[in-house]
């Protein structure tokens, strides 16, 4: 049993420095009032009015000063405490495939293993092995974005292609068939941007419709083109769903939603971040949208009209499979 860490409240500062500032303010207000209503202390009014406009502007100063610290301060404090979060996760996520593969290699040295055994452990070795690779990558990903490094090679491609490429490598990553996902994409629709940025985008997003699903899961890919040729590419599960007040911070650098229906599931808050900012290199934007806890997610894609090669968009099927 691990005893909890304690952490530090934000709200404290906060407050301290709400006070400080109310002070400021009654304090800059009382002493405007005791001189406008005993202008003999002044003797000179008009002469010593350049002392009033001095001691306005300092009050302000002050104030501004305050109010950026405990900005500062609560922002450090929560950056702070999300690291502190991800170095928890990175310590699980590492710790258990290396345990795993360690009982592996434990076991594989055991005499008289049958053939059909020596391969299932190969083959958990295997996924813990891939595991650790998707995981190093999307910290790699996750630095490298926030460095501004998003040079990627543009080229035309099939979306159904690469869809399918996505669907085939989260459903291996968590042992389950192809049917609880299903895809709707125009088999003629060819897009011209990064096929990497893009495949990892809606590889994350696969993956975490299907984390974050419990059995039986329902997971729904579907691509579409209005009238416009913007591409919007939706993911939708039945899954955990997101609060209200999350919805935009889950592409926050190392957030997670702060539920237990989350917690109990490995992360580490890197994978939106990383495919939001992808999804900005791609010149598009990223929305997430949820009824609440418990009633599913639907993360929403949108490309702009370039990333439409000319032949699709030129395509009679799509401009009559694009809604009005």
């Amino acid at each position: 049993m691990s005893l909890a860490r304690p952490t530090r409240s934000i709200s404290g500062p906060i407050i301290l420095s709400s006070v400080a500032v109310a002070l400021s303010v009654a304090l800059l207000v009382g002493w405007i009032l005791v001189i406008y209503r005993n202008q003999v202390l002044t003797r000179s009014w008009e002469g010593n009015a350049w002392l009033m406009i001095a001691g306005i502007i300092s009050f302000v100063t002050i104030m501004t000063v305050l109010v950026l610290f405990s900005v500062f301060l609560a922002r450090e404090i929560r950056e702070v405490r999300r690291q502190t979060s991800f170095i928890d996760s990175v310590t699980h996520e590492l710790r258990s495939p290396l345990a795993s593969l360690r009982l592996c290699l434990e076991t594989q040295a055991r005499e008289g293993l049958q053939p059909a055994q020596r391969q299932r452990l190969r083959e958990m070795m295997l996924d813990d092995i891939e595991r650790l690779s998707a995981f190093v990558d999307d910290i790699l990903e996750s630095n490298r974005l926030a460095h501004g490094q998003d040079a990627r090679p543009i080229e035309a491609f099939e979306l159904e292609a690469l869809v399918q490429r996505s669907v085939a490598t989260v459903t291996k990553r968590h042992h389950i068939e192809q049917e609880p996902i299903t895809v709707e994409v125009p088999q003629d629709m060819v897009l011209h941007t990064d096929p990497v940025a893009l495949e990892l985008v809606l590889r994350n997003l696969l993956d975490n419709a299907v984390k974050y699903s419990d059995p039986p899961r329902a997971v729904r890919l579907r691509a579409t083109v209005d009238s416009r040729h913007t591409v919007s590419i939706e993911v939708e599960d039945d899954g955990v769903g997101i609060p209200k007040a999350d919805l935009k911070r889950v592409f926050e650098r190392f957030y997670r939603v702060d539920d237990e229906a989350v917690r109990t599931r490995r992360g580490t808050g890197l994978g939106l971040f990383v495919v939001a900012s992808l999804v900005r290199g791609l010149g598009g934007r990223l929305r997430a949208h949820s009824p609440g806890p418990g009633k599913g997610t639907c993360m929403v894609v949108t490309l702009p009209s370039r990333v439409l090669h000319s032949r699709t968009a030129r395509s009679p099927s799509t401009a009559e499979d694009a809604p009005t």
